[in-house]
């Protein structure tokens, strides 16, 4: 990984046999954004029926960069590909299935430039909202996220999204141990708090995905995130013993 003059932002979002349901994504985007940036779509393999769609924006927008994971199957391995493969100094990773405003980078954005290492847009602030998707993988998300803030000290409100921007230097200090599915966003939130390092917020409506199918594990996944949540609150514990 290189940085490149003239790209500020870098875009990563995975995908899975998207097709053309990511032009609109893709297309808000571009339009939603205000600086020179690059959106990296990141796919497994080359049946994809995402690359396609991607291969034809990406002559028609510059901006647009289809990219191979070939660290092995699977979203975690895309974002981890799609942040070693980004070429500006900040990094936003978002999903493919609408759900996420683009509308708010501009402002996540000048709040890393602010000093920020991690910035999240959240949607258990005040001003931020949820609207659809299974109601215990809200209700866990929620209870997740407001105990790490309030009994944590993690700064946000909402670490469990993965609805984030990093700062390429926070990223370079830290070793990713994440395993599986989303639990990254988990991960270094909590890593970023226990550094040190700041962490800001945007509000942001999320809203569940109207086409294709979610690939979210909860069972699957949910020792992960209960790992680095319990990280978290031993951090908590260890800062407070400190003389």
């Amino acid at each position: 990984m290189t940085m490149e003059e003239g790209i500020d932002l870098s875009i990563v979002l995975p995908v899975y046999n998207e097709g053309e349901a990511v032009a609109p994504v893709i297309r808000a985007l571009v339009a939603g954004i205000h600086v020179p940036c690059e959106i990296l779509v990141v796919y497994d393999f080359d049946g994809d029926t995402t690359v396609p769609v991607a291969r034809a924006l990406a002559a028609e927008l510059p901006a647009v960069r289809p990219l191979r994971n070939d660290l092995g199957r699977g979203v975690l391995n895309a974002m981890k590909a799609g942040i070693a493969a980004a070429r500006a100094p900040y990094i936003v990773v978002s999903m493919a299935d609408g759900s996420d405003e683009p509308e708010v980078v501009d402002r996540m954005l000048e709040l890393a430039r602010e000093g920020a290492d991690v910035v999240a847009g959240s949607r258990y602030m005040k001003g931020g909202h949820q609207i659809g998707g299974p109601i215990l993988k809200r209700t866990m998300s929620r209870m997740a996220g407001l105990s790490l803030h309030w009994f944590a000290g993690v700064p946000i409100h909402d670490p469990t999204s993965n609805f984030k921007l990093y700062s390429r230097r926070f990223l370079d200090s830290v070793t990713i141990e994440s395993t599986a599915g989303f639990e990254l966003a988990l991960e270094l939130s909590v890593k970023a708090t226990l550094a040190g390092r700041r962490l800001a917020e945007v509000p942001t409506t999320w809203r569940d995905r109207t086409s294709g199918k979610s690939n979210f594990k909860l069972r699957k996944w949910l020792p992960n995130y209960l790992h680095w949540y319990f990280v978290g609150m031993r951090g908590r514990i260890r800062r407070r013993r400190v003389p």
